[in-house]
């Protein structure tokens, strides 16, 4: 049995292929390299350039290499950019899963997990925030991602298909083994910009909006650890071959932390001040949204281990200097 990883070579995917590798899985990844690196993908696992899309690329792909799960990660993913340019979301994180999903019942692949996202909620405050809870985006990337989730609910009904959708909170860090991170230029990720700026990379790191309705007027996060989210899809891989059903499951630690939280603990871990400035609040950002991820740690027994946020920031800033080190050569 093989798995595809579709956007293997993006920062959450090549973490995923490290994770089914070092458990023992045989995995090919399809990724077109728009933001991704083949650098990244695992040496082990075997990279097919090509668009998630080309439904023949994809069918030759499952066929060769006896695909029996898609773990799918190849989307776009800044809040702000899908306000600007909505149909570039709904084409690439919706038309292209709808494409993709086609062809997983058409070669029979019975088992498919979607890479989700908080977003699909909106704000909803401080409070952790179940699975049941109304789904009202802010943007049209929330909005992409919930019309994937709906999609997937209705081939499931109408199919011998079986998906899992994680509904991510804010992904933050690097491999522990310093074997991937995020890699991205340009990543609007806060703990990437912060390491950047921390390392002299950027002049700077603005805050967007101080006038929110929390208690220091930025924004509220959860921050997950990407070795955690990683293991969890490998959990949630494990239930459906074991016959669990259609699952769709938070994924963060309960605890939300503002913009100026984290950027306190960057200036901790490195000891060293960082260079603040202030703008107004950017389209689409929520306002707080916190995990409950109950469900996950009952349905596949998902035990957080990188629950931490110094730990988090320590290994993106540690993979943002050895980048620093690949690129210099």
């Amino acid at each position: 049995m093989t798995v595809l990883v579709t956007g293997g070579a993006g920062y959450i995917g090549s973490h995923m292929v490290w994770t089914l590798l070092d458990a023992g899985e045989d995995v090919v990844v399809v990724d077109r390299l728009s933001t991704g690196f083949d650098w990244a993908v695992a040496p082990e696992a075997r990279l097919v350039v090509g668009d998630i899309a080309d439904k023949d690329l994809v069918a030759g792909v499952i066929r060769e290499h006896g695909v029996d799960a898609i773990i799918h990660f190849a989307g776009s993913i800044v809040v702000p950019e899908s306000v600007v340019n909505p149909l570039l979301y709904y084409d690439n994180n919706t038309s292209r899963s709808r494409t993709l999903i086609e062809t997983a019942v058409e070669t029979g692949v019975k088992h498919f997990i979607f890479s989700s996202t908080a977003a699909v909620y909106g704000s909803v405050g401080s409070d952790p925030v179940t699975e049941d809870k109304p789904r009202n985006p802010d943007s049209p990337y929330g909005m992409s991602k919930l019309m994937t989730e709906i999609i997937l609910a209705d081939v499931a009904r109408a199919h011998d298909f079986k998906f899992t959708a994680l509904r991510y909170f804010n992904v933050a860090g690097a491999d522990p083994k310093g074997r991937t991170g995020q890699s991205t230029a340009g990543a609007t990720h806060l703990i990437k910009v912060a390491s950047e700026a921390a390392l002299g990379k950027r002049a700077g790191i603005e805050v967007f909006g101080t006038d929110y309705e929390t208690p220091d007027g930025t924004c509220l996060r959860d921050y997950i650890h990407v070795t955690d989210l990683a293991n969890a899809h490998l959990l949630a891989l494990k239930r459906l071959r074991d016959g669990g059903d259609s699952l769709i499951a938070n994924c963060g630690y309960g605890r939300g932390y503002s913009v100026l939280e984290v950027l306190d603990c960057v200036q901790r871990v490195t000891g060293r001040p960082l260079p603040i400035s202030y703008g107004p609040r950017r389209a689409g950002d929520a306002v707080a949204i916190v995990a409950n991820s109950d469900l996950a740690r009952e349905a596949f027994d998902w035990k957080p281990a990188h629950d931490d946020l110094e730990e988090i920031v320590s290994s993106a800033l540690a993979w943002e200097d050895s980048l620093s080190r690949r690129n210099n050569r």
